[in-house]
């Protein structure tokens, strides 16, 4: 494809920092904004200091003929309804986790992007980063053996959202909000074993109270009597390959803050936070804390890399399809919780 590549972007909470991702690369020029608000697309609009087109309609927006591709941030409920119309009319597309607010759609969405032949890729900020990616450099090169289990934990004191209803009404919630980081990350750096069995728990004991919400803020009981969601989540998953992952994702808790990975594997471990992998070398315990020099910038690293499967052809290292998995993960996990029995998956 000519270059620039011309990017829209749809919604302007997460997307201004999906945004200034693309803003960076010279590969590609942010041309159209797509937003109910016009105030918040007037704004990042400054940010970006050149001239673009405004979108309150992203039926209209996809059809723009001057819009190559588009990134949609948009809450979890509205993703598929805008990436259908984006592929509809060919044009590729980034989406932010995850994929859907329920596996069938993220199914039909995975469909139809494969169909329509664009590029499809998820926004994954915690995948990318340069913790995973090292870590996941080391089990490519076979540094931990086969990795029979993991832990994945997101966890917040008082970190319910509080500024869109989407995020606490039904097809949101901690699990598909924070979850989705850890759950996808663990399971990328496992090598993306088939999930078989799924046992969860879930459920609402602060948002519905109006308890937990963000930096302890006390809302509004019109906003926080529509709550519909989990506000915590955890289970278990068991892959085919007999390997096992816990993973846990609380929105707010009596429990300090906490975001981490931990692997085992047969020849090594690690942790995410702070980096360590741990090693028994000459009949002793090893453990390494590694410092990474700092790189590049995680949205730099997601748009730069969207860029080259555009432009390049290069293969998309986190498609679509690895969304569908995780978001299979994550409806078996609250499924389990609703119904208080183990989902088969396989």
């Amino acid at each position: 494809m000519k270059q620039p590549v011309r990017i829209a972007i749809v919604g302007m909470g997460i997307g201004r920092t999906n945004g200034r991702g693309f803003a960076h690369d010279p590969r590609c020029r942010i041309v159209a904004l797509c937003d109910l608000d016009e105030d918040r697309m007037r704004d990042f609009a400054k940010e970006l200091g050149h001239p673009v087109q405004f979108f309150t309609d992203y039926h209209a927006l996809a059809r723009s003929a001057e819009v190559d591709a588009i990134f949609v941030g948009t809450p979890n409920q509205m993703h598929v309804p805008v990436a259908l119309e984006a592929v509809k009319h060919g044009k590729h597309v980034m989406i932010t986790k995850p994929l859907a607010d329920s596996e069938a759609s993220a199914r039909e969405l995975v469909a139809a992007a494969e169909s329509a032949g664009v590029v499809n890729m998820m926004s994954l900020s915690t995948r990318f980063n340069d913790n995973v990616s090292y870590l996941g450099e080391l089990r490519k090169r076979g540094d931990f053996g086969e990795i029979y289990f993991a832990r994945a934990r997101s966890v917040r004191r008082s970190g319910i959202p509080n500024w869109n209803l989407g995020f606490i009404q039904a097809g949101g919630g901690a699990f598909r909000d924070m979850g989705v980081h850890y759950l996808d990350a663990a399971w990328w750096l496992m090598g993306m074993p088939e999930p078989t069995r799924v046992l969860g728990i879930a459920g609402a004991r602060f948002g519905p109270k109006g308890r937990g919400y963000w930096d302890f803020a006390e809302p509004k009981p019109e906003y926080f009597s529509k709550y519909d969601s989990d506000d915590y989540g955890c289970g278990m998953i068991r892959f085919e390959n007999g390997a096992g992952l816990q993973v846990e994702s609380h929105w707010a808790s009596h429990q300090p803050e906490e975001y981490n990975i931990e692997l085992f594997g047969e020849e090594a471990g690690a942790r995410l936070h702070p980096l360590i992998v741990y090693r028994t070398v000459n009949g002793a315990p090893q453990d390494g804390t590694v410092v990474l020099p700092r790189k590049f910038d995680v949205w730099d690293s997601m748009a730069s890399h969207f860029l080259d499967c555009i432009i390049e052809g290069t293969p998309c290292a986190a498609p679509l399809r690895h969304g569908l998995m995780v978001q299979r993960m994550m409806e078996a996990l609250l499924k389990s919780a609703s119904s208080g029995s183990e989902v088969i998956l396989k």
